[in-house]
């Protein structure tokens, strides 16, 4: 029997602007592992730093073959300079002083705030991977974790549709104010992806396009 091509996916096309290595590949773990609803099909891309966000996000846009682009980064620390520039930069692509808002998917202080949420209530109060490290290596048995290609491949590699859901949960007591200290707006995104309505996406492109 002739080698079958896989079904090619349809439906809602999503991507995802990532900051970074860790974001992107913590995204593509999570499409693996089939989380989130059929009715999207999800397009990350890895932006390489954060500060290469919004040309990427604006390239991206400009070619308009996706339905909705979103971005996912960290805040990093006060006074969280770099990531109002992402801000500010793609609020002046659309004219519209909320439209940073409305795509960014965040982490205060960091992405590993989520990360570490499949495997206990953690709460990080610093972007520093030294200072993270204990939570890491207690959690993970990763030591010394500085986000080298086989510690992220080995992390990732722990991430899994059960802990995936205990993320979840968790990430429901967080704030979504991106100002405060261990705060994410991740779990309302996680509800838009695991819902057949698709209504936010046209819901926001119509602000953004007004």
């Amino acid at each position: 029997m002739a080698n079958r091509r896989p079904p090619i996916k349809t439906g809602m096309k999503v991507c995802i602007v990532c900051e970074g290595y860790e974001e992107f590949e913590y995204i593509e773990k999570l499409i693996s592992l089939n989380v989130w609803d059929d009715t999207y099909n999800f397009h990350p891309i890895n932006a390489e730093s954060n500060g290469k966000i919004p040309a990427r996000y604006q390239d991206l846009y400009a070619n308009d073959i996706y339905d909705i682009i979103l971005i996912f980064c960290d805040t990093d620390q006060k006074p969280f300079e770099d990531y109002a520039t992402i801000k500010d930069k793609i609020n002046k692509i659309h004219g519209v002083d909320n439209s940073a808002e409305l795509i960014t998917v965040f982490a205060n202080p960091c992405t590993m705030q989520i990360i570490l949420l499949h495997f206990d209530d953690i709460r990080l109060t610093s972007h520093k991977k030294s200072d993270n490290k204990s939570y890491i290596k207690s959690l993970t048995g990763i030591g010394s974790y500085q986000a080298k290609k086989k510690q992220r491949t080995r992390l990732f590699s722990q991430i899994t549709a059960d802990n995936y859901l205990l993320m979840s949960t968790r990430s429901k007591d967080l704030s979504t104010n991106d100002t405060e200290i261990s705060s994410s707006n991740f779990n309302l995104f996680i509800n838009r992806f695991s819902s057949t309505n698709t209504i936010w996406i046209s819901d926001i492109n119509s602000i953004l396009e007004s």
